[in-house]
């Protein structure tokens, strides 16, 4: 992977765990030369990720609807700013810009995005891998729901396992760079994609 989206909080949180490890991340990815992709902030978890990064000398893509641009949220020094009219398009460039994602600590825009990004993958719009780092055990109820949609029929195992975990940024990125895609939906007809 050449480029990974981080999808993760505009908040901070109060847990330094999470904290530290954002800036790992970030710091991660530089040192393995895979351009950082996300929301643009330079505030709360998004911020921190990015600071890894670019405190130690990694690229980093900025994508940022117009309403949200300005001087206090629009993180400094990024290797390229992408400005979008609106929040859909803004998470159409993300897509379109990475090899993979990543989910870290967030609230309902994390969800969102990770959500989206899911279900493309479930349709067969994308064969990217997409990775939950579960620090400090921040997803394991969502985890834990996952398998009760499984038991209970409304999501498909092989659906489930696309979606890769860990608790560590190594652990995660080995799993990532292992994934093998999900094969395209039998009813889907990928000529017409």
């Amino acid at each position: 992977m050449k480029s990974i989206a981080v999808f993760c909080g505009a908040s901070m949180g109060n847990d330094d765990t999470i904290i530290s490890e954002a800036y790992a991340l970030g710091k991660t990815l530089a040192q393995q030369n895979i351009t950082l992709v996300y929301g643009a902030a330079k505030i709360g978890i998004m911020g921190t990720v990015a600071n890894g990064a670019l405190e130690n000398n990694g690229k980093v893509v900025g994508i940022i609807p117009d309403f949200l641009k300005t001087k206090e949220i629009v993180s400094e020094g990024l290797t390229e700013l992408i400005v979008t009219s609106n929040m859909h398009d803004r998470k159409v460039k993300l897509y379109e810009k990475s090899d993979g994602f990543i989910v870290i600590p967030g609230g309902f825009g994390t969800m969102d995005e990770f959500f989206e990004i899911s279900t493309w993958g479930q349709l067969g719009l994308h064969t990217k891998p997409i990775g939950i780092l579960n620090t400090s055990g921040y997803y394991n109820a969502l985890i834990s729901q996952f398998k009760t949609m499984v038991e209970k029929g409304f999501l498909k195992q092989e659906n489930l396992n696309a979606v890769v975990v860990d608790n560590t940024i190594d652990g995660l990125l080995e799993k990532m760079n292992n994934h093998v895609p999900l094969p395209a939906p039998e009813w889907l007809d990928v000529s017409k994609l």
